[in-house]
């Protein structure tokens, strides 16, 4: 799918929206295909690389503003997975993760609204090929994230409890109705996957739908709200997926009663 510029463009040469909800191939390499939001993927990553790399250079040991609302943010985040997991110890081991996840999301839902995204490209077939797509209306990269986020969450209780305890929790001879909760404990993990990567995926693509809607019937009047409130989503759903990640640990590590 294009993104508000490309689509509205397209719009007016071809009277009307053009939607995808596969990505785009652009080539392959070595055999690998490449996809738009694969490029886009890797744009990402690029830009926290360069923000990671300009923070370190500009951390001081007196912190001025800006230094001071992000390492600010960043202690409310650890107190809140302390709170939640019951330990710095665990808070530490599980911060990482829960913050990449996070700034990653967010960082891909934010950068799908500078100028270009959708609308530079080339032409296929009449149509246009954007080289960079919003990377989270790619169900496959929801889905990556949602695997990542439940082997981790299998491999948080493993470490925390033993193999043997936690799949106890799933696998239990106890009585009958202990064996049915567990096989449907077991299916609920699996689940998250679905639940997971959906969520994410869904509420990226209608927004993008939505403003290019907009942007195609009332393009001086609805456009802009609508981003604004795209924007707003963006963080709600970087803290929905880490969120519900930080929960799912603190429910794989909680020990079998």
């Amino acid at each position: 799918m294009e993104s508000v510029a490309g689509q509205t463009a397209e719009a007016a040469e071809k009277g009307g929206l053009h939607v995808s909800l596969a990505a785009e191939k652009l080539g392959d390499f070595f055999g690998m295909p490449i996809t738009n939001t694969l490029v886009m993927g890797w744009f990402v990553v690029l830009c926290l690389v360069l923000l990671a790399f300009l923070y370190r250079r500009g951390v001081a040991l007196i912190p001025g503003r800006l230094q001071v609302v992000f390492e600010s943010a960043v202690e409310f985040v650890f107190d809140y997975i302390d709170q939640t997991l019951g330990g710095k110890d665990l808070a530490r081991r599980y911060f990482p993760l829960i913050m990449s996840i996070f700034l990653f999301i967010l960082t891909a839902n934010l950068v799908q609204f500078l100028p270009g995204v959708g609308s530079i490209g080339f032409y296929e077939h009449g149509e246009l090929v954007p080289l960079f797509r919003s990377l989270n209306t790619d169900l496959n990269m929801t889905i990556a994230l949602a695997v990542i986020a439940v082997i981790f969450v299998q491999t948080a209780g493993v470490a925390v409890l033993g193999a043997l305890k936690y799949g106890s929790k799933f696998i239990t001879l106890k009585s009958p109705m202990a064996f049915a909760i567990g096989v449907i404990d077991l299916v609920s993990e699996v689940s998250r996957l679905v639940s997971f990567s959906f969520r994410l995926f869904g509420n990226i693509l209608a927004g993008e739908i939505m403003i290019a809607i907009a942007a195609y019937f009332l393009p001086y009047l609805l456009p802009v709200p609508l981003v604004l409130f795209e924007v707003f989503v963006a963080f709600v759903q970087a803290g929905i997926f880490s969120i519900l990640t930080l929960f799912f640990i603190k429910i794989a590590i909680m020990k079998p009663h």
